[in-house]
């Protein structure tokens, strides 16, 4: 399939969304990797996981960028040879980019009940605002995860903790936006936060 939507919060940042319909052998034919790419993605055990590393090669290139344009560092942040900042992110059959003049950090997961079970590995100052019977519970924990998560790419810092350092502002059902902290040792930063939901999916994404 071809892109599944692109947005443009503001002027300097992008965000591009696959559905990952195709095949592994339609994928691997319509991109170009470099030989340690192709490398990897030939070791992964998962076809799937083959499928999503693919498509974000397939979104690099709707950006206008080949795989060679794309390098990992130390802490497996990813960074683009222009200088502008990029995040990854895939879940099942999707995929996703944002690359911005701004910091910035995004993430895709699907809405699953057994996120319940991990919530308290990750929701502290949160728990004050939610309802365990709120119908939308299960969408509103997703969404604090995928924020955090998009926090947690974006620091790209060892050590960082979802539940002690990280803080979502509350937010309502409606609410598509909202403010989240990071308060990290002798950091303390504010970061505009958006995200939503569509086919079973919470995508969020932090700019800072």
């Amino acid at each position: 399939m071809p892109l599944y939507k692109s947005i443009s919060p503001n002027s300097q940042t992008t965000v591009k969304i696959w559905k990952i319909d195709e095949s592994y052998d339609d994928l691997m034919q319509s991109i170009q990797l470099r030989p340690e790419s192709l490398k990897r993605v030939l070791g992964m055990k998962s076809e799937l996981h083959q499928r999503g590393f693919l498509s974000v090669r397939c979104l690099l290139a709707e950006f206008g960028y080949q795989d060679s344009d794309l390098f990992y560092d130390e802490h497996g942040k990813p960074h683009l040879k222009d200088g502008k900042q990029i995040s990854i992110t895939h879940s099942f059959n999707f995929s996703a980019v944002i690359i911005s003049d701004l910091i910035s950090g995004i993430d895709i997961e699907k809405q699953r009940d057994k996120i319940t079970i991990i919530a308290h590995k990750f929701i502290d100052y949160e728990s004050d605002y939610l309802n365990e019977d709120d119908k939308h519970y299960i969408e509103k924990l997703t969404a604090i995860w995928c924020i955090k998560e998009s926090l947690y790419k974006l620091f790209a810092t060892p050590g960082l903790s979802f539940k002690e350092h990280c803080l979502v502002i509350p937010f309502s059902n409606n609410d598509n936006q909202t403010i989240a902290w990071i308060d990290y040792k002798t950091k303390k930063r504010r970061y505009n936060i958006y995200f939503f939901t569509f086919e079973g999916f919470t995508c969020a994404y932090a700019i800072f």
